[in-house]
């Protein structure tokens, strides 16, 4: 009696134990998809129009490329676009107003640069639209509603900046609007849950920044959040990531941390304004990658670690298991 109630006590202990384990992984599965056909390349300028992700510009560690290309969700396969018009660049900004896509801004290696292009995607063709009316930059962000598009923060060449820019497409115009309150940066991250775009990330002045804003698309206003740098919780801070949204979530993942790339995912919930941690990006640590989403799938490619420029791609399942073998 005394040996099978040790051994019943082990088996009890034992399932505890994998039950406490089990539950304390974080969830988030990442499946490998369609390699880019092109050529690997980090600092590239994305957007997505429904089940499509558009993606182009960039560079490979010996070139600044404009060549352009269509990534197809449902059917898993790239297709390449009708290049870039502009100088070939990276760090560019890119945003879209109903059904257009809109890419501007960067640095093809010796300039801060300011024109904007608009791609038409059913006719695989683009039109200049005006300049940027602010400094010509780099690594700023950018986003868009059904009806204006929006660009901000960056690097001038001499300055970071935190300046907030309205392109209303009617009257091809561009109109600065009350910048947010933040600090300056370069290389921060967005995602768009509904009429809010929330923002955060980046570096200014040699430092990962820490706060994080909500801007409403419907009233042109900022709301401060709480930070992304509590350290009993979170280590969300860092600049070059990736950032999109699926259902009523949001996600920041991969980028540089100030030490080196990373692979780390946050899962951001607006109903409380906290944080979770998620399964760590499956492939190597990477900044300067690309996000695809259309609200209920996202996609993360290419990017670079180190020196070695990517051309990978993975769709995250944000509520499954993690398996290793897909």
């Amino acid at each position: 009696m005394e040996v099978k109630l040790l051994t019943s006590m082990i088996c009890l202990f034992c399932f505890l134990s994998c039950s406490d384990d089990e539950d304390t992984d974080d969830l988030g599965n990442w499946v490998d998809r369609s390699v880019l056909d092109g050529t690997p390349r980090s600092s590239s300028a994305a957007f997505s129009i429904g089940n499509k992700g558009y993606m182009g510009t960039g560079y490979d560690g010996d070139d600044y490329l404009s060549d352009f290309w269509i990534y197809d969700m449902d059917g898993n396969f790239w297709s390449q676009g009708a290049s870039f018009p502009g100088v070939a660049r990276s760090s560019a900004s890119a945003f879209t107003i109903g059904d257009e896509g809109y890419v501007g801004l960067g640095f093809d290696g010796d300039n801060e640069l300011g024109d904007f292009y608009k791609y038409n995607p059913s006719s695989n063709t683009w039109t200049p639209i005006s300049d940027f009316q602010g400094n010509p930059r780099r690594g700023a962000i950018a986003f868009g509603s059904d009806t204006s598009g929006y660009v901000g923060t960056g690097f001038d060449g001499d300055n970071d900046r935190k300046d907030f820019w309205k392109y209303d497409p009617t009257t091809d115009t561009w109109n600065e609007i009350v910048g947010f309150g933040g600090t300056k940066r370069r290389d921060a991250t967005t995602f768009k849950i509904g009429n809010t775009v929330y923002v955060g990330t980046g570096v200014s002045n040699g430092r990962n920044q820490t706060d994080f804003w909500a801007f409403d698309l419907t009233s042109d206003s900022w709301t401060s959040l709480l930070d992304i740098d509590d350290d009993d919780d979170y280590t969300i801070v860092r600049s070059n990531a990736v950032g999109f949204s699926i259902g009523d979530r949001g996600y920041i993942a991969c980028g540089n941390g100030g030490t080196g790339s990373l692979t780390s995912v946050w899962e951001y919930n607006p109903s409380t304004d906290l944080w979770e941690e998620k399964t760590n990006y499956e492939g190597v640590a990477r900044e300067g990658a690309v996000g695809f989403y259309d609200g209920t799938r996202a996609f993360l490619a290419l990017g670079r670690s180190g020196n070695l420029y990517l051309d990978d791609n993975r769709e995250f399942f944000p509520f499954e298991e993690e398996d290793e073998d897909d």
